[in-house]
Parts: structure tokens; C-alpha cells; sequence
């Protein structure tokens, strides 16, 4: 291509800095909230798509890292949080510390410099510690100090990820107490007041022991989304049961599948008569690729017309889903030739380009020459819509392609 628009990621991490809640939780929870503490690994596997870490105890052999601690939750820091710049082969599941890292996987002026190398322009990044939708404080004993932990962690987001060191180029995703609909949908309503438009959420919450979507659980929550026009952004593994075949299984196996749980999530949402009931919402699903969509489309367009009087559907969804998902669904990809080959079947409108960065997937930084080679064939109209267009529209961006901040958006 003679040229390719600047690219607006919506799928990439941070890694939380070591300050973000001893800096913002009230006192006499710092020996309770999550902390950063230097110790060995004992052991770690990952296999089943169970990620399961042990903790050695000072003085014990074994390589030292750094680790989250919270309540009794105790999470190393690994270098599958941040690969990029590490020979793929070199990609180990071993455990690190912040000063092995790539500084722009928790600095912004250095995460910044990584986005100029890989010609991104802005960029929505998900949590590292809190997990992908904050199951870590869903998790925890005291609510108290999740909710705590839960605020914490978006104000940080807000005011310093995205604050005004980043220039506008870092966009606002922020986390909700998954534990009780009233208080998200305040927590929404009170992140849209300072411009953010984008919340994570989980893929299949009855995999966290919450209720689903198919419930009337959730409807403070959406209703609060669908006033605000923030977006329900759902990353792979926000259910936290990455999808694997059998216990043994390697970890490959799941990283090849790793778009199933996405496949499930969207049939849910599209036979849960949600987006009937909330005309504005919107969701996404980042990491999930793009091109398993259209079968998807196909079939539940099948089963919705043949199927509805007995499948439990014919009083909520009154459209076919393949309508809905035009108007209400958005797929993310950063490395799918074959859903772009397909892009009629899904839709320009609803396709949004991300970098992944810095995990171990992550095009960075040949983000740009991916997007070249795997959209060639594309006008140049529609290449401009999938890199920056859609995601401007979706995240109320300006016209350039920043987040306007506090007060900005929409």
C-alpha cells in the first residue's frame, strides 16, 4: 500500500506499576491490598489451561521474581505479560521481574516511543494483574476492598495511564465489582462522566460462578452502558477458563483455540434478547480474531428461523442474529488473513484492528507490515475504517484518533 492510516489498537496491556494501589488504597488495607513483593518461584505450570504458580518462601532455591500478593492470592509476574522484543523461541513460561521487562509495558512515555516504532497511533489496554475483566477482586473475601481495588485501579487507569503524559493516544478501559450489577452500573456511569466509553466484562460469567446473560442479573449494568454509549469489551480468557481440550493438553492446544470461548460468548449475547431490550449497547471481543464469524452468522440465522418455537427464543429475539450482530457486535483481530478475505460475510463495520502488545502474540512491532500484507486487496475506504474508523465511532474518539479525556467523548 502507498500508505496505511496510523494504526488505533484496541487490544492491547498494561502492567500495572507497583504503585497503583499502595498509592491510592486508604491505610489499613496496604497490608491486605495488592502489593509487590521480590520472592523465588517454587513451581509453575500451565497446562489444561490452568495457569498455576507456587510461591517459595525466602531464602528458598529458584529463580527470583516479582509477585503480586493480595489477600491470599499470590501472582508472579511472567515473561508471557511481556514478550515483545524477545525472539519467539526465547518466549518461556519463566518468571521476571519489572526490571526484565520492556519499560513500555508499564511506563508511558516508553510505551508511547514502542507505539511510534509500530505506527500506532492510540491504543485501549487491558488489566495484567486484575486479569482481563477484574476477576481478581470478584475473587477476593472483603468486598469492601475490592470495590476499593476495583476504583483504585480505574482512577490510576484514568488519571495517570491516560492522563496527561499520554497525550490523548491512551484510551480508558475500566473494570466494574462483578459481584453486584447496582454497583457497576455506578461505576459506569461514573467512569462516562469523565469521557471513558469502553468496560471490560467477562466472555461467560457463569464461568466466574456469576449469573448469566440469559438472567435479568445483569440489566443495571447494561442499562448503564446503553445510556452512557460505553462499550461491553470482552478479552479471550475473561472467563478465566481459556478453552483446552483435556487436562494434559499443552498449552498450544489452547492457544490455537483460544477464539472458542468468544464463539460461545457471541451466540449467547445473540439469542439472550439483549440487545432488543438495549438498543444502544455494544460489545466487543478483543483477541477473538475474525474469522470464525461468519459460519457462526450463518447457523444461528438457521436456527433462529427453523428452530425458535422450540429453541427458547421466539419471545426476545425478533430479528435474525446476523441483523443484530450488524448493529450491536464488533470482532478484533491482529493477525487473520482469512476473516479479511472473508470481510463481506462480516461486515466493514464491524471489524477493529489491534496490536496485541506486549504480549507474546503481538504483531509489534510489524503491526503495520501484517495489516499491509493481509489487506491488500481491500480499498483503501475500507482499510481506513478497520485500523482507525470504527474504532473512532465505537470509543467516541476525536477526529484524529485520541481520546479526548476527562469530559471528552461522545
Amino acid at each position: 500500500m502507498e500508505t496505511f492510516p496510523k494504526i488505533i489498537s484496541v487490544d492491547d496491556h498494561t502492567v500495572e506499576p507497583a504503585h497503583v494501589w499502595r498509592d491510592r488504597l486508604p491505610s489499613k488495607y496496604l497490608d491486605r491490598g495488592p502489593r509487590i513483593v521480590r520472592a523465588p518461584l517454587k513451581e509453575m505450570t500451565f497446562m489444561g489451561g490452568k495457569f498455576a504458580p507456587v510461591m517459595g518462601a525466602k531464602g528458598d532455591d529458584g529463580p527470583i521474581g516479582d509477585w503480586w500478593v493480595y489477600e491470599d492470592l499470590h501472582r508472579p509476574l511472567t515473561r508471557l505479560d511481556t514478550a515483545v522484543g524477545y525472539d519467539r523461541d526465547e518466549i518461556k513460561l519463566e518468571i521476571i521481574t519489572y526490571e526484565q521487562m520492556r519499560p513500555g509495558s508499564f511506563s508511558v512515555p516508553e510505551r508511547l516511543a514502542d507505539m511510534d516504532v509500530n505506527h500506532v497511533q492510540s491504543a485501549l489496554c487491558f488489566p495484567t494483574f486484575p486479569r482481563f475483566c477484574g476477576q481478581t477482586f470478584t475473587e477476593a473475601k472483603d468486598r469492601e476492598l475490592g470495590l476499593l481495588g476495583v476504583r483504585a485501579y480505574n482512577d490510576w487507569m484514568v488519571e495517570e495511564w491516560c492522563g496527561p503524559e499520554a497525550h490523548g493516544r491512551l484510551i480508558p478501559l475500566t473494570l466494574i465489582p462483578l459481584w453486584d450489577a447496582e454497583l457497576a452500573a455506578e461505576e459506569v456511569r461514573r467512569n462516562a462522566a469523565r469521557g471513558v466509553r469502553a468496560v471490560a466484562f467477562s466472555e461467560i460469567p457463569p464461568h466466574l460462578g456469576l449469573p448469566s446473560i440469559h438472567t435479568d442479573e445483569w440489566d443495571p449494568f447494561l442499562r448503564a452502558c446503553d445510556e452512557t454509549g460505553t462499550v461491553v469489551a470482552m478479552h479471550i480468557g475473561s472467563s478465566s477458563k481459556m478453552p483446552s481440550t483435556s487436562a494434559d493438553a499443552p498449552p498450544a492446544v489452547g492457544s490455537t483455540i483460544t477464539f472458542a470461548n468468544c464463539c460461545f460468548s457471541m451466540v449467547d449475547w445473540l439469542m439472550s434478547g439483549k440487545f432488543e431490550r438495549f438498543p444502544n449497547l455494544r460489545i466487543m471481543y478483543a483477541e477473538g480474531q475474525i474469522g470464525w464469524i461468519p459460519y457462526i452468522l450463518e447457523r444461528a440465522d438457521v436456527v433462529w428461523e427453523e428452530n425458535r418455537a422450540w429453541g427458547g427464543v421466539a419471545d426476545k429475539v425478533h430479528r435474525p442474529p446476523s441483523e443484530l450482530f450488524a448493529e450491536h457486535v464488533y470482532g478484533c483481530f491482529f493477525d487473520d488473513a482469512f476473516g479479511l478475505k472473508n470481510l463481506d460475510s462480516i461486515g466493514v463495520g464491524n471489524v477493529l484492528y489491534e496490536t496485541d502488545y506486549p504480549h507474546s502474540d503481538s504483531t509489534w512491532p510489524e503491526s503495520r507490515e501484517v495489516g499491509e500484507a493481509q489487506m491488500g486487496h481491500l480499498d483503501a475506504d475500507v482499510v481506513d475504517r478497520i485500523v482507525r474508523r470504527n474504532a473512532i465511532d465505537l470509543l467516541g474518539l476525536t477526529d484524529d484518533g485520541l481520546w479526548a479525556g476527562p469530559g471528552g467523548g461522545r
